[in-house]
């Protein structure tokens, strides 16, 4: 007589005394620190889904067989850190193909008049990310410093060119006068102090106090007041709008790394380790 084997007792105890079955293949900090269903969660798609490089193996298989697949680790973190945040299957699963469809080459690319955009970062790096921004808009307000901070100081250091563009959006109250503001900071010099400074008052913002800040940003006030009624800048800030409606822009913060198109997740350290995709990939 033939005897049939099957694992359900054997998951069916694990998960009954609510000991942790391993998450094999994906040994990152992140997919480490699981348990309970968000470990399931990880497990499942580390095991199903597929890396859009470097290996057409599923990304568990591919961190065992190929070791120079840095893609599959990086995937495997980006699933688990998602898992261990309560994001369930679909979502995450959707959340990797927005970032394939970002990162994935040739891809789509588009014009950025580079040389009329503010740069922070390595004028030299392989990587150029252009931001289109808007000084009202409230998870630009977040999102930006915090990038900055990353190109600057942080891991980005070294690794990228970040471009920043304009792009006043109507429905944002008093998006016009700040981000002239800004473009008027720009023709300064002084864009990236004058920036960090409005965002970091975001919450209490009113346009009495722009030129307050522009002096505290290191402006003098008639050099302000000069260039916020400039007809050059205004032009400046109308064209950086119209270049990011010919690119697709709709709506703040959209980011374009490379001349492509990122329609993934905004937060940081999604964006850190897309950058870092970028950076090793044009490395190569």
């Amino acid at each position: 007589m033939t005897r049939t084997f099957s694992i359900l007792p054997i998951l069916a105890f694990f998960l009954g005394t609510g000991l942790v079955l391993p998450l094999a293949g994906a040994q990152t900090p992140a997919c480490d620190a699981l348990t309970g269903e968000a470990r399931s969660v990880a497990r499942y798609l580390v095991s199903t889904e597929h890396p859009y490089d470097c290996c057409d193996e599923t990304i568990e298989k591919c961190i065992k067989a190929r070791p120079d697949c840095q893609l599959a680790v990086r995937l495997a973190d980006f699933v688990c850190r998602r898992a261990a945040a309560g994001q369930d299957r679909t979502t995450i699963q959707r959340a990797l193909q927005r970032r394939a469809t970002s990162m994935m080459r040739p891809g789509r690319t588009v014009k950025t008049d580079l040389a009329k955009s503010p740069m922070v970062g390595c004028s030299k790096a392989g990587v150029k990310v252009v931001a289109y921004v808007c000084l009202r808009c409230p998870f630009c307000s977040k999102m930006v410093p915090e990038l900055y901070r990353e190109v600057t100081a942080g891991r980005l250091a070294g690794k990228v060119a970040l471009h920043l563009r304009l792009f006043p959006i109507k429905s944002h109250t008093n998006s016009m006068e700040a981000n002239l503001a800004v473009a008027a900071a720009a023709s300064l010099g002084r864009m990236w102090e004058y920036l960090l400074l409005v965002y970091r008052h975001f919450d209490a913002f009113e346009v009495g106090r722009l030129a307050g800040w522009a002096t505290e940003a290191g402006m003098g006030a008639a050099a302000f007041e000069g260039a916020l009624t400039s007809a050059a800048v205004k032009k400046s800030l109308v064209a950086s709008k119209k270049e990011g409606l010919r690119n697709g822009v709709v709506a703040t913060p959209t980011l374009f790394i490379n001349g492509r198109k990122y329609v993934g997740d905004l937060d940081v350290e999604t964006l850190v380790d897309v950058i870092e995709e970028e950076s090793e990939a044009v490395g190569r």
